[in-house]
């Protein structure tokens, strides 16, 4: 199984960056600063969180502290995870 890094790494490559030779920053990278994202590919990052990883995020969760890094948006999807494991 690919870790939880490993398939953003993979899904921004293919569908954001529409790159072939996988995902070219390091994953503490900021999406913003980079531009490797803008607003519209947030919201398509929040429906493969959501269906990749089955949690809800809340409107008030899409904050770049969540969402501006593989390594920040694996750690609240592990969040997320144990959230609900733990209810």
């Amino acid at each position: 199984m690919n870790s939880i890094e490993e398939q953003i790494r993979s899904y921004i490559a293919q569908n954001i960056l529409f790159s072939t030779n996988g995902f070219p920053y390091p994953d503490t990278a900021s999406f913003l600063e980079n531009g490797i994202v803008d607003s519209m590919n947030v919201l398509e990052i929040v429906m493969f969180v959501e269906e990749k990883f089955s949690i809800k995020v809340e409107d008030a969760e899409i904050i770049p502290e969540n969402f501006d890094s593989v390594a920040q948006l694996a750690s609240y999807i592990r969040r997320k995870q144990s959230l609900v494991l733990n209810q």
